[in-house]
């Protein structure tokens, strides 16, 4: 008899009660940022030829046009551009839209859910207003039929939980094929050495309360933080593997400055590179200057000057096989 079924066995035998099975985690890691250009092109090629990514062709659905930077880890950055002055927008969009009035930033993001209708049930039975599950279509020319899984699977909120859009997606199985193993492989690979995405940095004006609407979420565990090199303060919270980081201002600095631009943001993301200094040596010449290393949370990295360019920054550091939140101290 298997040790679980004998356990059962036992327990029922002695008319104990078995231990309740944990709920699993509503998410578990990240899955991307929602990146929008002043246009497609224009973000396009700041990725390709000042920061050295390679970006991969997308769809122009309705005078929306998506790009992907994709990466070994599967997270990724959609990058979005507005193709024509009548483009429709779904709520999200829209949302984003009005925030950023035509310029670049990231106002959205996504979490990776594996078990998406139970994170639903659990958001709901919590009350938050959880919408219901969308799926890609069935005549999605990126997916394998009609008869198939749909491509993704996701869900958002009616009104916002945190200071920055959310949304929790799942994914079929990708195609098996042997040209679309090799594409898929090839399409990961960057001349800078990004491999995986590790941190999405939430900045708004009340770092706790975003915290809170992560514990609401079910995602727990913050880490008291500090980032001097945005002039930032707030939590590291664990998600999976990865982090999200609710900061808000700590005194005169770039975070600062963006919320009184912009508003509550996704600030930056953080991504691993397999050689720091290869890919610092690139972004320099990207963008003809010299950029300072630092010691950040997830150890040597350092910031692309990328904000007036997208309206985010991105933060590379060395690969160490550890999250942005293991082995922090907690603030004295």
């Amino acid at each position: 008899m298997r040790p679980l079924l004998a356990l059962s066995a036992l327990a029922l035998s002695l008319g104990l009660a078995l231990p309740a099975q944990a709920a699993p985690a509503p998410a578990d890691k990240l899955d991307h940022a929602l990146l929008w250009g002043r246009d497609i092109d224009q973000v396009s090629t700041v990725l390709a030829v000042k920061l050295g990514f390679q970006v991969r062709p997308g769809r122009n659905p309705g005078g929306v046009a998506n790009r992907y930077i994709r990466l070994a880890d599967q997270g990724y950055i959609e990058l979005l551009g507005i193709t024509r002055p009548d483009a429709e927008m779904d709520p999200g969009m829209q949302a984003d839209q009005a925030s950023l009035h035509g310029g670049a930033g990231s106002r959205t993001f996504g979490l990776h859910s594996a078990a998406l209708d139970q994170a639903q049930a659990a958001m709901k039975a919590r009350g938050l207003p959880a919408t219901p599950i969308f799926t890609a279509a069935a005549d999605d020319p990126d997916g394998q039929g009609p008869g198939k899984p749909p491509r993704w699977r996701l869900f958002a909120f009616e009104r916002p939980v945190l200071s920055s859009n959310l949304f929790l997606i799942d994914y079929a199985a990708p195609k098996s094929d042997p040209a679309s193993v090799a594409d898929d492989k090839t399409a990961r690979q960057h001349p800078n050495g990004a491999r995986s995405l590790s941190a999405f940095w939430l900045l708004s004006a009340d770092a706790a309360a975003d915290k809170a609407g992560l514990e609401k979420l079910g995602v727990r565990g913050a880490i008291p933080v500090r980032v001097a090199q945005v002039g930032a303060k707030g939590y590291c919270v664990a998600v999976g593997p990865n982090a999200v980081l609710a900061l808000e201002p700590d005194g005169p600095g770039v975070a600062a400055d963006a919320l009184r631009g912009g508003g509550p943001q996704v600030l930056a993301v953080s991504l691993g590179v397999a050689d720091l200094d290869a890919a610092k040596r690139r972004v320099e010449r990207g963008y003809e200057t010299t950029l300072a290393a630092y010691q950040g949370l997830s150890g040597a990295s350092f910031l692309a000057p990328t904000r007036a360019d997208l309206g985010m920054l991105i933060e590379f550091h060395a690969e160490t096989g550890k999250g942005p939140c293991e082995g922090l101290p907690p603030l004295p």
